[in-house]
């Protein structure tokens, strides 16, 4: 009976999964139910050698690599980039926003930078990343390692709200994903925290399994890019903020600090 609820409970965390990762429906082949059958007895199958994660960082690609957007970035300091984002017409997102959400926080070579996918209702309404739900976890995530919202910075791959809040298309991701560029080459942030499947896409243009590939150190730009679950996923899997604090607590070392002690 207990290797039948951890079943379900490893069912339900994939499924909540697949679900972040902008899947509505999954298809199963007749091959996968009949490979669900119930098989005779076998032998147990030898230990496999657990596998190793490669300790050289991934980089973003080149410039030649990276999809061109039609974007062409004119402004010198944050604010120019946000007022040009406010009136940006690249991609269909400005159709049906109510605010942009260019970002905030410390824009003088902060520790510590996040970025996640988009706006939400919340931040659509009020212009600012991270304001709902899920930003108040991530304010807890921030505090839990001894900065202040204010401390760091914090930004989305899209600065405009998907319909919906589904995922960011690849060709939105692409038009918006040069205002980012320049918002981090003018904060020059020591360390970047990309927040999900999609903030990882959206830098370094690679289609990941976020549960695989979260802890991996990173280069974007030359900066050190941590991959880590998005805080919403959190909220729908606790069971996977461990891993989650992990990934924080590995950033933490790198910037040669460690977690203040708990509160009592």
């Amino acid at each position: 009976m207990a290797d039948i609820k951890q079943f379900v409970s490893n069912l339900q965390d994939f499924l909540e999964y697949k679900k972040e990762e902008g899947f509505q429906t999954l298809e199963v082949s007749s091959e996968t139910l009949a490979a669900l059958k119930p098989a005779p007895a076998q032998k147990p199958a030898p230990a496999q050698k657990p596998v190793v994660r490669s300790s050289a960082p991934r980089s973003a690609p080149s410039a030649a690599q990276t999809p061109q957007s039609s974007v062409r970035v004119t402004g010198k300091t944050l604010e120019a980039i946000a007022g040009q984002v406010r009136v940006c017409s690249a991609c269909p997102l400005q159709a049906s926003r109510k605010n942009t959400v260019p970002g905030e926080g410390n824009p003088n070579r902060p520790d510590i930078m996040f970025v996640g996918e988009g706006p939400g209702a919340d931040e659509d309404i009020q212009g600012r990343p991270f304001v709902g739900a899920a930003g108040q976890l991530l304010d807890k995530m921030i505090e839990a390692m001894g900065y202040k919202r204010e401390d760091v910075f914090i930004a989305n791959i899209v600065k405009c709200r998907p319909p919906g809040n589904r995922v960011p298309l690849p060709e939105e991701m692409n038009a918006c994903i040069p205002y980012l560029k320049a918002q981090i080459a003018l904060i020059k942030p020591k360390i970047i925290v990309a927040l999900g499947k999609t903030a990882v896409q959206g830098l370094l243009q690679e289609d990941v399994a976020i549960t695989k590939f979260r802890g991996t150190w990173c280069k974007y730009e030359g900066i050190d890019l941590m991959p880590t679950y998005h805080p919403s996923f959190l909220l729908r899997s606790p069971s996977h903020k461990g891993e989650s604090w992990a990934d924080l607590k590995a950033v933490l070392a790198r910037l040669g600090k460690e977690p203040p002690a708990k509160k009592v």
